[in-house]
């Protein structure tokens, strides 16, 4: 026991010891742009401003922001008028031009390093969403699209996810069963389509989803089609609930952005 006594702060102390000399051979720099910065996984004070997190007020439903302060459980038109099968969606940036470099080198440059401060941010945006979930799982890809960026980058966000809330991860619980078109281009109806029976369980299956709370995490939420679509699959294998939470969202202008109800 006096050897373990001994050995622990020793270990702490060459540990801390091996990241300063790490730091002076090889200094942090912003994860964006490169320059010079005090702490590793961090973003020099341009590239932190040109972010936009997203936070209340918001849908309590989809997680739109509204211009302005709403009740609890205040929930957009667009939620009323169409309920999504999830119980709750949230992300964590608004995607736009502040954040759209970092994640495409994540997703298409080998950039797992931005796993690691994603998740932070993902689990600041969606705290609520990960304490209160039995797993996570994420969007799949289809194994040519896998085989071609060789990881699948919501896979790698919700590992991440799981280590900093001690929560399992299931990465093959969805399976894409055809490979769909690029949505980029297609309406908010054509992306519905183009997902439509798109998404099955995969391994290990349906009884590790029954009765569960599960989390499906995905990178970017353009019109939250293909979320839905993985959602419903979910739910029809009898999970108890299923919740959304992505590292973005894309947000259009909307006719109205005031809280309803």
């Amino acid at each position: 026991m006096l050897k373990t006594a001994v050995a622990t702060p020793l270990i702490r102390l060459s540990g801390r010891l091996g990241r300063h000399l790490i730091d002076a051979v090889l200094p942090p720099r912003c994860l964006k742009c490169g320059t010079l910065v005090g702490a590793p996984e961090s973003l020099c004070p341009s590239c932190w401003a040109g972010l936009r997190f997203l936070s209340a007020p918001c849908c309590a439903c989809c997680g739109y922001p509204f211009d302005i302060a709403a009740e609890p459980g205040a929930l957009c038109a667009s939620c009323i008028a169409r309920h999504p099968p999830f119980a709750r969606a949230r992300a964590a940036l608004a995607y736009d031009d502040g954040c759209r470099d970092l994640i495409l080198a994540f997703k298409h440059a080998d950039r797992l390093d931005l796993a690691k401060p994603f998740a932070r941010w993902m689990a600041q945006a969606g705290g609520d969403l990960l304490a209160g979930t039995d797993l996570l799982t994420p969007v799949p890809l289809h194994w040519r699209r896998l085989l071609w960026r060789r990881y699948n980058q919501a896979a790698v966000l919700a590992q991440a996810l799981g280590r900093l809330g001690a929560k399992p991860v299931l990465p093959d619980l969805l399976h894409r069963r055809r490979a769909t078109q690029k949505q980029g281009h297609l309406s908010r109806l054509g992306r519905r389509r183009n997902v439509q029976g798109a998404f099955d369980l995969g391994r290990p299956g349906r009884q590790d989803v029954a009765g569960k709370r599960v989390l499906l995490i995905d990178d970017v939420v353009t019109t939250g089609a293909t979320a839905e679509g993985c959602c419903r699959v979910l739910l029809a294998a009898g999970a108890a609930s299923v919740d959304v939470l992505a590292l973005a969202q894309v947000i259009r202008p909307r006719e109205s952005t005031a809280p309803t109800g």
